[in-house]
């Protein structure tokens, strides 16, 4: 019998999803909230309907050598780094090519997901979908979970002083697509991930002044390397990866000061933070210019100043845009499945829910890669419809909820034990 499968979101990860539920002979209906698929990756002028768009000047991180569905690559013709709309047009290509529009039902919202009353045997899931104001119910076999991990903006405002005193603009990056409105402003941006260091800098073009604010620093790397390759296809190599494992962190990060003394420039990852890198051209270049002015974290706010950590005080802001990146959320899950999902250390191999009876539930896309998130997408696909079509195993609930708690424990120690460090490192104590 051919088992039916859910797929919850038409972006990257549902359409991986689509295409690994087809190779395997499974029955995929594919469930789209918008209007079209691409997920974040399909522009939009302005966020009114609550979703993450890519803002228009986003190009891809991860050259197109490294980054495609393993059957469909790139046109010869395709740059090696792709704006939105390039790497829309190849998402287009791949549903044209596989004929997958026709498995998406779009403008049609996921409302709850839950486990039958026959769960035990059947591993059955109840979905109750609504479109156009009309809800409908059906019964699946197994449920991938495609929404990623852009859909509640993490913006945590109680944890800034003052913010309430503010009376400028202030806004998440989710709602940020052009750079037009902020012509001759003083903005900061809080967050220094890829995301804040790319509006940074365009809106260093526009804007009077650009602060961006920072507490852990990071190391910036271009896309291209000393020979002109692209430098993420010159350093995911296995070799690379052995001597980054085996070479304490020290001569690693030697090396890259040998390209970018980021002390120098107010990027240097502050002590007991984890170590990060973004990929950005043109940041060091701003920062050098005066266009962009690193700035420590925030302490206080007044009414249209900013206070930083480091005692420092910039007057006459205008906005204040934070790129304090997302929350997972699985609201269609009832408790305690939605945390146990919205967790995901707690996943199993950062897919599969321990704890239920039967493995009938994928999350794919809850990862953070250094690669390409397709790459990561179709592999953690793969996994799963063979999974749910009996063709690999996983361990059972006990163990896998086992191993998930003692991973639990294993994350908060060693958080309180660089925590402790880092106190005493400050206080002048003796380790």
């Amino acid at each position: 019998m051919v088992k039916k499968v859910a797929v919850i979101g038409a972006g990257v990860s549902g359409l991986s999803s689509l295409k690994c539920c087809l190779d395997e002979g499974l029955e995929p209906t594919c469930f789209e909230r918008s209007n079209d698929f691409g997920g974040l990756w399909k522009f939009g002028e302005n966020s009114k309907d609550g979703m993450t768009r890519v803002y228009r000047s986003l190009v891809t991180n991860v050259c197109k050598e490294m980054s495609c569905y393993s059957d469909f690559p790139y046109q010869e013709d395709y740059p090696n780094f792709m704006d939105h709309e390039k790497f829309w047009e190849y998402l287009r290509e791949f549903v044209e090519h596989f004929d997958l529009l026709k498995y998406i039902r779009f403008k049609t919202t996921v409302c709850s997901v839950t486990k039958r009353p026959d769960f035990s045997e059947t591993g059955q899931w109840d979905v109750v979908i609504e479109t156009e104001g009309k809800q409908d119910r059906a019964v699946f076999d197994a449920v991938m979970v495609c929404t990623g991990q852009f859909l509640n903006p993490h913006l945590p405002l109680e944890s800034f002083p003052g913010i309430h005193k503010f009376k400028g603009q202030v806004i998440h990056s989710q709602e940020y697509r052009i750079p037009d409105a902020f012509q001759g402003k003083r903005i900061v941006v809080v967050g220094l991930g890829n995301t804040g260091g790319d509006i940074a800098v365009e809106l260093s073009r526009t804007a009077a002044q650009v602060f961006l604010s920072t507490r852990t620093g990071t190391w910036v790397i271009s896309r291209s390397s000393g020979g002109g390759y692209p430098f993420n296809m010159m350093i995911t190599r296995r070799w690379c990866n052995f001597v980054a494992q085996v070479l304490p962190s020290y001569f690693i990060n030697w090396d890259k000061k040998l390209h970018l003394n980021h002390e120098n420039y107010g990027l240097r990852i502050a002590k007991g933070q984890k170590q990060k890198f973004i990929v950005n051209d043109e940041l060091p270049t701003c920062i050098l210019c005066g266009k962009i002015t690193m700035k420590a974290s925030i302490k206080d706010f007044t009414e249209s100043s900013i206070i930083f950590e480091d005692g420092t005080i910039e007057a006459n802001i205008d906005v204040v845009i934070f790129a304090t990146g997302y929350e997972f959320s699985f609201p269609f899950f009832e408790e305690p499945l939605k945390s146990l999902c919205a967790n995901k250390i707690m996943l199993y191999k950062r897919v599969f829910p321990p704890g239920l009876e039967r493995t009938t539930l994928a999350i794919i896309g809850l990862i953070s890669l250094t690669g390409s998130i397709l790459a990561g997408t179709e592999l953690q696909a793969r996994w799963a419809t063979r999974v749910f079509k009996g063709l690999c195993t996983i361990p059972p609930p006990q163990k896998l909820m086992a191993e998930a708690t003692k991973k639990k424990e294993l994350i908060k120690r060693t958080h309180e034990l660089i925590s402790s460090v880092v106190m005493e490192e400050a206080s002048g104590a003796p380790l």
